[in-house]
């Protein structure tokens, strides 16, 4: 099992694979050097540092918080934890829609007002409570608010990966490593550049993978879009995508 090498440790990786200094990441990221040299040398990194680190690199800043090992702040989080059936449906049908279709979702999506949170997002433990790769990629899946069977009907339409739902706590749990193909499939659906994956993860990818295809990148964009929906718009965009295949369901 890989141990937890510290976020100083994969932010330097994930510079090393970019080839980018620390001068130049403290400018885009609007911190001073010395601050990015702390978190380097091992310092945790606090939440202004961190959300300006993930606008700099592209990333979303939830996951530089799950990969801090820091709480992740409410505004992050899903709003709605009972929308979860309805997104999974809508991000399995998305992928088979056209190009035309997919964007339509967006669209719409991105139309919707947002509702006010009504309770707390509270992701499912993940047990044994220790850190590392496999707990950290699928608590990134549990923030676009996929559940263990989300997971696996995602993973399945959208990659080659075909797991059972239980197998996604138990990589989470630490009891099932990550391989190269699941860093691949994993950093499909999450949007994420899959070396810069392996990077922050500690897995070498024996090969380049090839860039995912314009449906799967669209499919991780909506997935993402997805968080902010309650769980009657999630519903409202799942009968939509349904009319779209020409999918009646009761």
């Amino acid at each position: 099992m890989i141990k937890h090498p510290g976020f100083g440790a994969m932010l330097a990786r994930l510079l090393d694979d970019r080839h980018l200094g620390v001068q130049e990441l403290a400018d885009r990221a609007e911190v001073t050097a010395d601050e990015i040299r702390a978190v380097l040398s091992g310092e945790s990194p606090g939440e202004r540092p961190l959300r300006g680190l993930a606008s700099a690199l592209g990333f979303h800043a939830v996951d530089l918080f799950i990969l801090a090992g820091l709480a992740v702040p409410e505004d992050m989080a899903p709003l709605d934890a009972t929308a979860a059936k309805w997104v999974a449906s809508t991000v399995t049908d998305a992928v088979r829609l056209p190009t035309a279709g997919r964007r339509e979702l967006l669209r719409l999506i991105r139309s919707l007002p947002q509702d006010e949170r009504r309770s707390s997002f509270t992701p499912k433990p993940l047990l044994p409570l220790a850190g590392g790769p496999g707990a950290w990629v699928i608590r990134m899946l549990q923030y676009r608010n996929l559940n263990w069977m989300g997971m696996a009907e995602t993973l399945a339409f959208v990659t080659p990966t075909y797991l059972s739902a239980a197998t996604y706590g138990v990589i989470g749990s630490g009891r099932k490593e990550l391989t190269p193909r699941l860093v691949t499939d994993f950093a499909a659906v999450l949007g994420i550049g899959a070396s810069e994956l392996a990077a922050l993860t500690g897995v070498i990818l024996p090969v380049k993978p090839p860039s995912p295809s314009p449906e799967v990148v669209d499919t991780a964009a909506l997935l993402w879009e997805a968080r902010r929906l309650s769980a009657d718009q999630a519903r409202h965009v799942s009968e939509l995508a349904d009319s779209l295949l020409g999918i009646s369901r009761p």
